[in-house]
């Protein structure tokens, strides 16, 4: 059999195997971050966050034509990305054994010995990756990752293939598909134009011989193909479109879009002459250059979908791309700024002056032409505060507690200037070492667990080896953890055999292809640290970032592959060739992708998780019909887009989130009603909300004596009157809150008619809400926020979500009522709360959503990894059984309470769902309900988990003992309570025993 058909044929079989392991352990429905979002899109063909992803939108969606029902959309979405990962591991297999075959190449024709050897690499190479982390992560849930992936696989596959063939006549075809395959990337993610520099390599040492000279210039020129294609050509045609746009409509009263339409053509035109002229001529160089802009416009041509779902108005329509202008915004990704790259100031400088940028426009639909938006204003900072390569640096409203861990980090003096050599400190020690380092070894080397760390914290997230050795000194002892950490399923251990094997890998390409080595080194470097330097990520990041190096994982296993090489070179000068390959494949498939497989399959198994989807909808199910309900983050917005998009879950409740509701694109979008649920009441218009109008409105203390009806201050806040304004330090007039002191009217008839208050409560309901904003002023959102409220005049009830931060409240907190995950407005004043809780309980809607309505994803049977965002949400679960376990033993409900914490205790057992302070107020809350024996089995359990804490916390070395003393003394404190709340209910034998486990623990504080 030939190498050709061998090669073929064991690359297929390793293909099957990917999509077995990956549609094994497909999660079978939604998952938290943004897949909520992308699988909603897919299913609707709908817009999503910037900077888009069409071709996944598009491809997605031909996926979910096969779903059957609703309910199996999200399933053929992932199912999708396992099919991606698949054809990823497949084309990272050829790609192995085509960069082996061409080394072995030059030392003579291939032995049926080298032949095996190659096909060995590949396997062990490509499965490896198969089974890494952060990519089997993606592969199995419905974000963008996955698909690109595929093209970073595919694209430098193919340079490879061009490698192979550039002697014949017609190899540009190669070079050419890779530049429609870069176009088409651009519609899933750019992190695939990062292969550029590698290709660029791949065609320099095939037709130049290389130099030093020659080889500094191939670098520059690759980087500077890369510059091109991401900063002029990808953000260059909407900004020419734009343009023409402008002068189209403002200049000759065109319709909207004529003036982009005669710009494309412009651009066609000139790319069709080129063409000619350039084949007139000869050139084929720059034919072929052309000819490559051509294909890259062509993919980048999906772009195109955004513009026309946009203006078909679907409900998840980010940004609002409809036009030139909005489109190019959406494409530089403007909501979310930017941060400093190669100078700027650190996190220590003062804004000394603004500086405005270009002028902006939005379409304006009343008068039919472009109107000015106004201009950005950025800041400019202290010059004597500002680096090159600011790696600790300060930008528009960045959070303190970003601030004070720069500090931190780098042991930094309050009122310090930080140092160059401390900048560098952090690019090292924190950039790369890790948010770049720590991700790597998690994939070649080991994991901590799955518990997110920030760099100080020697207990969680951290890479360990397996081996003590190394492990201990650097974390403390990671051989007697507490359970509660030694039971984590993402604890996996490599002993570093996928690390050490790629570096054999590493030194076989040295020692027999230096140029490979060089390709591969630029693919490893790009997609790694060279992205980790340009996205200068900043700490305390909401959750981990490790899928963002994915191609550096990639090509890292590339080696691990070749490393199988020096292990049969070694082999074949004992033994028979032949035989010498089928030892080292097994022996490396044995220690390398065999033993991740078995370490990660539990933390990577998702075939029976619910968790996203099912909670919810258990958020939804706490609203009341034809509800409003406010959101904030990612994991209590998407889940529950997906629920009603894709499912069709609870449609008539409206979900408006906090964090868009500061941008005048999704604020017109609520003005229309969707799917069941109506419009929102806004009163400001269209006009008064653009973009750079009202995107703060502050107090000004106007001494108004008492409560203003909140309305009569809305109406104060929208008009343009110059009576209704003060000007600010810019000279500009703007906006402002007369008092902070607002009230809402209530009609008591109306309020109970609507069953806005049972009708129990009557007796509660006050004749005005009564509030005082708790800020000095209103950013866009909370201004919305107030007018929506003002208007609403009680008609529909107003949710907002327990997870969001108290200050979103806006000082209505004693005006909220739980009923569930989500708390309600209503028109009863609370008392003060005790502990910071908030809100009143309604005990009969709160208990049934809790007991009838709520789904609770599988955690009750143990089957499924729990991971850090679904654990997550078991405290907002547990959170609010306990404050419905209160209201019932106030209302003297100790049966009730009892049934309810059994259930609790049923749907979230403490062996599958981690326990925690809260499980402690459970066992208050059993003796208070009268069950002291529920009780006790419950304070054995917890006891137990905190005598494990302490006997670890006790035992580690005084350098790591003193990190954990807070918690130390935390475990110490709730074992006393626990013994305590036994000797208070007649337990003493029991308290005592106790007592006598606790003081057994070695070094124990007597």
């Amino acid at each position: 059999m030939t190498y050709k058909r061998l090669n073929d044929i064991t690359g297929w079989l390793i293909f099957a195997v990917a999509l077995t392991v990956y549609t094994l352990t497909l999660e079978p429905t939604v998952s938290f971050w943004d897949c909520g979002e992308f699988i909603s899109a897919c299913y609707k063909m709908q817009v999503v966050h910037p900077p888009g992803a069409p071709l996944f939108i598009m491809i997605g969606r031909l996926f979910t034509l096969f779903a059957g029902d609703p309910s199996k959309v999200a399933y053929m979405v992932n199912f999708m990305n396992g099919l991606c990962s698949a054809f990823t591991i497949l084309f990272l297999y050829w790609t192995i054994t085509a960069i082996a075959r061409k080394a072995l190449e030059k030392r003579g024709e291939l032995t049926s010995g080298a032949t095996f050897a190659i096909l060995g690499s590949g396997i062990v190479g490509a499965l490896c990756y198969t089974f890494t982390d952060s990519f089997w992560f993606s592969a199995v849930e419905g974000e963008v990752y996955a698909m690109s992936s595929f093209f970073t696989a595919i694209v430098f596959w193919t340079i490879l293939k061009w490698d192979r063939a550039a002697d014949e006549p017609d190899a540009h075809r190669w070079l050419i598909l890779i530049a429609y395959l870069m176009g088409l990337s651009i519609g899933v993610h750019l992190l695939n134009l990062l292969a550029i520099p590698a290709i660029g390599y791949v065609y320099y040492f095939r037709k130049y011989k290389a130099t030093r000279s020659g080889f500094i210039w191939a670098g520059i020129i690759s980087i500077f193909i890369l510059g091109f294609v991401q900063f002029l050509l990808i953000p260059g045609i909407p900004k020419i479109t734009a343009y023409f746009d402008l002068a189209a409509v403002n200049g000759f009263g065109m319709p909207f879009g004529m003036g982009a339409i005669i710009g494309l053509l412009v651009i066609v035109s000139a790319l069709i002459v080129g063409l000619k002229i350039t084949r007139k001529r000869g050139l084929v160089a720059l034919n072929t250059s052309i000819l490559g802009i051509v294909f890259i416009l062509v993919g980048y041509s999906s772009y195109f979908f955004l513009v026309i779902r946009s203006n078909s108005n679907p409900v998840i329509d980010m940004n609002d791309p409809e036009d030139p202008y909005s489109l190019l915004s959406y494409l530089n990704r403007d909501q979310y700024g930017s941060v400093p790259v190669f100078y700027g100031p650190y996190f220590t400088a003062e804004m000394v002056d603004q500086k405005e940028g270009p002028m902006k426009y939005y379409k304006d639909r009343v008068n039919n032409k472009y109107a000015e938006a106004g201009r950005d204003v950025t800041p400019v900072y202290d010059p004597k505060q500002s680096t090159i390569l600011p790696r600790m640096f300060n930008r528009p409203g960045m959070e303190q507690r970003k601030k004070d861990f720069y500090k931190s980090w780098e042991n930094i003096p309050d009122g310090k200037k930080p140092s160059f050599a401390k900048n560098l400190d952090f690019l090292f020690s924190y950039q790369l070492g890790h948010m770049y380092g720590r991700y790597f070894m998690w994939n070649f080397s080991g994991r901590q667990n799955d518990i997110q760390g920030h760099g100080h914290d020697p207990e969680n997230g951290n890479w360990i080896t397996g081996f003590s050795f190394i492990d201990n000194p650097r974390l403390g002892d990671q051989d007697s953890l507490p359970h509660s950490l030694q039971d984590n399923k993402a604890k996996n251990k490599y002993y570093m055999l996928p690390f050490l094997l790629g570096l054999l890998g590493m030194a076989w390409q040295y020692r027999n292809h230096k140029q490979g080595l060089t390709i591969v080194g630029f693919l490893f470097f790009f997609t790694g640290i060279a992205i980790n330097l340009y996205l200068n990520p900043d700490p305390l990041q909401p959750r981990e970032r490790d899928y963002a190096y994915a191609g550096s994982f990639y090509a890292f296993a590339i080696w691990v592959g070749l490393g199988v090489l020096l292990i049969w070179d070694f082999l074949s000068k004992k033994m028979n060739q032949v035989l010498g390959a089928m030892l080292s494949t097994l022996a490396c498939t044995a220690a390398v992708p065999a033993l991740m497989a078995s370490q990660n399959w539990d933390d990577h198994d998702r075939s029976e998780k619910f968790t996203a989807r099912d909670f919810a909808i258990d958020y939804l199910e706490s609203c009341a019909p034809n509800a409003i309900l406010f959101t904030m983050g990612d994991n209590d917005t998407y889940p529950l887009w997906y629920a009603q998009e894709v499912e069709g879950i609870r449609t008539d409740v409206r979900i408006v989130n906090l964090s868009l509701l500061g941008t005048d694109w999704y604020i017109n979008q609520q003005r229309r009603a969707v799917n069941n649920a109506e419009a929102l009441p806004f009163t400001i218009g269209e006009e008064k909300i653009v973009q750079g109008i009202r995107d703060y409105v502050p107090f000004f203390d106007k001494n108004i004596a008492g409560f203003t009806n909140l309305k009569d201050v809305m109406d104060f806040v929208s008009t343009d009157n110059e009576a209704a304004k003060v000007p600010v330090s810019s000279g500009e007039m703007i906006n402002y809150l007369p008092t902070k002191k607002f009230s809402i009217p209530v009609n008591k008839a109306e309020i109970l008619a609507s069953k806005t208050v049972a009708l129990k409560d009557s007796q509660f309901v006050v004749p005005r809400v009564e509030f005082e904003l708790n800020r000095n002023g209103v950013y866009k959102n909370d201004l919305m926020v107030l007018d929506l409220i003002a208007n609403n005049n009680w008609k529909r009830p107003i949710y907002f979500t327990v997870s969001m931060p108290s200050e979103s409240y806006l000082g209505m907190q004693d005006y909220l009522q739980m009923e569930g995950l989500v708390y309600r407005l209503v028109p009863i004043k609370n008392p003060p709360m005790q502990g910071g809780e908030i809100g009143r309980v309604e005990e009969e809607v709160m208990y049934n959503n809790f007991v009838n309505k709520f789904k609770w994803g599988n955690i009750e049977t143990g089957k499924i990894y729990l991971d850090p965002e679904s654990n997550r949400m078991t405290l907002n679960l547990r959170s609010g059984a306990l404050r419905l376990a209160e209201a019932l033993l106030q209302s003297d409900k100790k049966a009730k309470t009892i049934t309810l914490l059994d259930y609790m205790q049923e749907k979230m057992p403490g062996k599958y769902v981690p326990m925690n302070v809260l499980n402690f107020r459970f066992v208050e809350m059993y003796y208070y309900a009268g069950a002291p024996e529920k009780a006790k089995k419950l304070s054995e359990e917890l006891h137990t988990m905190y005598e494990d804490d302490a006997r670890y916390y006790l035992g580690l070395p005084a350098k790591f003992r003193n990190f954990y003393e807070r918690d130390m003394q935390n475990s110490i404190a709730i074992m006393q309570e626990i013994q305590r709340l036994a000797k208070t209910n007649g337990l003493e034998d029991f308290a005592k025993k106790l007592e006598a486990r606790m003081k057994a623990i070695p070094n124990f504080p007597m």
